[in-house]
């Protein structure tokens, strides 16, 4: 497993597959080797993966799904060429991966709250990582973690992935778009049908879910911290392909836009612009 240090505290590796499975239709588990990545690697952030065909120049970027000693979890969705070669691979294969990247959830504003985790789609891989170590604060009794764990989890059907690994770490409802599992409809329906008023959101999914959240948590006063999904190039801040609008100006560009790869993907829900 080759390692080189890309820039602070991120790493270029070719990590090797250790097990890569379909874990729903078109959604696949992939655990990766790393020396430092896994290490280094916060609820949150993301990892650039590339692929090993010359053409497709741009990696793709990657939630952090769970890291622990050396190996890196990675849960995504074969949509394109990239990622469905990524399903392909099997272990003791490898793959070259930039990371950790971008920034993550504060979970040391959760110590002594009440939070929901809120994950729509492949949203909600993320999350799991977060809600393992929100757990893992609190599993001691101590000051420190919040006082109670719940997640709240979107899909479009039955399939739902990851959902009982979440059941480890507190109360979990699931919301389904046809209704064939948990309450019909989205995550806020499920929300208000359960009567969940947390302290604070920590949320990732996709725009409408995160703008329909941005409302409610103004609106009640709740503070929530959200993930953006966004098309990237470079990954690191240098390409400005990934902004997204600010209400504040951003001290790198002076404009109202902020680089959902270097300031975010984790950005408080009330200061940008979805």
């Amino acid at each position: 497993m080759r390692t080189e240090k890309a820039m602070t505290d991120k790493w270029m590796e070719t990590a090797k597959v250790l097990e890569n499975r379909e874990i729903a239709p078109g959604i696949f588990d992939l655990r990766l080797e790393t020396e430092q990545i896994a290490a280094a690697a916060r609820p949150g952030q993301f990892v650039s993966v590339y692929c090993d065909d010359a053409s497709r120049i741009l990696p793709r970027p990657i939630s952090v799904c769970g890291a622990e000693g050396a190996c890196l979890r990675l849960v995504y969705r074969t949509a394109g060429a990239g990622t469905k070669e990524f399903s392909r691979k099997q272990p003791g294969d490898t793959l070259r991966i930039l990371g950790p990247l971008g920034n993550g959830y504060p979970l040391d504003a959760a110590d002594g709250k009440t939070i929901v985790l809120t994950g729509g789609g492949i949203g909600i891989p993320p999350l799991l990582y977060a809600a393992r170590a929100l757990w893992e604060r609190a599993k001691n009794g101590g000051a420190e973690g919040p006082a109670r764990i719940t997640a709240v989890l979107g899909y479009r059907g039955a399939d739902l992935f990851l959902a009982e690994e979440f059941k480890a770490f507190g109360d979990v409802f699931v919301a389904t778009e046809d209704g064939s599992a948990g309450t019909k409809g989205t995550i806020l329906t499920c929300m208000e049908e359960n009567g969940i008023c947390p302290d604070m959101i920590f949320a990732c999914g996709p725009a409408p879910m995160l703008r329909a959240l941005q409302e409610k948590t103004a609106r009640e006063n709740t503070a929530c911290w959200i993930s953006l999904e966004e098309r990237m190039a470079c990954g690191v801040g240098a390409c400005l392909s990934c902004v997204c609008g600010t209400k504040e100006e951003d001290d790198h560009s002076k404009v109202h836009n902020a680089r959902v790869c270097r300031e975010g993907p984790v950005f408080e829900a009330g200061a940008v612009i979805i």
